[in-house]
C-alpha cells in the first residue's frame, strides 16, 4: 500500500512509523494497538497523508484530548500563520521560558545596512540574534541559501555594541529557528559556522518536537478543545501558550464559553503541559 505525499509522492506505508507517531502523542502501548486496529480497515492503496493524519487525529481524540493535541503539534505551528507574526512570538516564548528576556521585531543598524530581526534573546552575557524562518507547506525544507545569508546579517551586525533591557553587549549568537525541515546542506554549514540551528526534527537530541514535549510549551493552537475563530482571539490577545490560560484563565474572557466549556479548556491545558513526555531540555 502506497502514501501519497503532499507533494504529490508516493511512498510505501510504513505501519511502524504510524505506531511511532501515535505513541509520540504519550499513548500508552495498548492505546496504540487500539487506535491502529480502528485506523487500519481505513487505509486504502493511494491515501494522502493529509487523510491519514485526520483518522489518526480523530482516534488519538476519542480516547483522550491531549493525546490529539500533542499529535496536531506540527499542524499547530502552521496554524500560527499564514504570514508567521505568531510563529515569531512563539519562538520569542520558547527563549523566555528558558530563562530569556526576549522581544519580537527589532531593527538593528548593521556596519552596512540595517536589519530587521525577528527576535532578540538576552539572558547573562549571552544577546541573540534569531531569524525565524515560517513555512506553511507540510514538507518544507529550508535550502542552505537560507542559513547563508543569514550568516551575512549576524557578520554585518557582529562587534557592534546594542543596547536591550538595559544592558549594552554586542550580539553573542545567531539563531535559525524553522517549523519546517532542513537539508543536509544547510545542517552543514550551520554546524560549520557555528549557527544555532532549531528545526522541526533537528537537532536530534533537542528538536522543537522534543522541546515542546520535554518542556510544555505548546502553542495554544494545539488545544482540540477550542475552534479555530476562538484561537486566532486568544493569539490576539497575546495568549500564546497553552501555559498562558492555565496561568492566567482570564485570557478565556476574550472567547465565549458557558462555565463548562471553560472547565473542558482548562482541563485539557492542564493535562497538557503536567505530562511532559521526555526531560527537561534546554535552548
Amino acid at each position: 500500500m502506497r502514501v501519497k505525499k503532499h507533494s504529490g509522492e508516493l511512498v510505501e506505508f510504513n505501519p511502524n512509523s504510524l505506531r511511532h507517531s501515535l505513541s509520540r502523542s504519550g499513548a500508552s502501548e495498548e492505546e496504540v494497538d487500539r487506535v491502529f486496529d480502528v485506523i487500519q480497515p481505513k487505509l486504502y492503496d493511494g491515501i494522502t497523508t493529509r487523510e491519514l493524519y485526520e483518522l489518526a487525529f480523530d482516534q488519538l481524540k476519542q480516547v483522550r484530548n491531549t493525546y490529539a493535541a500533542r499529535y496536531s503539534l506540527k499542524k499547530a505551528l502552521r496554524d500560527l500563520g499564514p504570514e508567521g507574526f505568531y510563529f515569531e512570538k512563539w519562538v520569542a516564548r520558547l527563549f523566555q521560558e528558558d530563562g530569556y528576556k526576549a522581544i519580537t521585531s527589532q531593527t538593528l543598524q548593521g556596519h552596512a545596512v540595517t536589519h530587521e530581526i525577528d527576535v532578540v534573546a538576552q539572558k547573562g552575557n549571552e544577546l541573540l540574534a534569531v531569524e525565524c524562518k515560517f513555512r506553511n507547506d507540510i514538507d518544507a525544507k529550508i535550502s542552505v541559501t537560507t542559513p547563508m545569508y543569514f550568516l551575512s546579517r549576524v557578520n554585518d551586525i557582529g562587534n557592534i555594541p546594542y543596547t536591550f533591557f538595559n544592558k549594552t553587549m554586542p550580539v553573542t549568537q545567531g539563531w535559525l529557528v524553522t517549523n519546517a525541515y532542513l537539508t543536509s546542506d544547510s545542517k552543514t554549514f550551520g554546524e560549520h559556522y557555528k549557527i544555532n540551528l532549531l528545526a522541526w526534527d533537528y537537532p536530534e537530541d533537542r528538536s522543537i518536537k522534543r522541546l515542546v514535549d520535554s518542556n510544555g510549551e505548546y502553542p495554544i493552537t494545539c488545544l482540540t478543545s477550542i475552534n479555530s475563530e476562538d484561537k486566532a482571539k486568544l493569539l490576539k490577545s497575546q495568549c500564546i501558550l497553552v501555559k498562558d490560560i492555565v496561568r492566567d484563565p482570564k485570557f478565556l474572557k476574550v472567547i465565549d464559553g458557558n462555565p463548562d466549556k471553560t472547565e473542558s479548556i482548562l482541563h485539557e491545558a492542564q493535562e497538557l503541559i503536567d505530562s511532559p513526555l521526555e526531560h527537561h531540555l534546554n535552548l
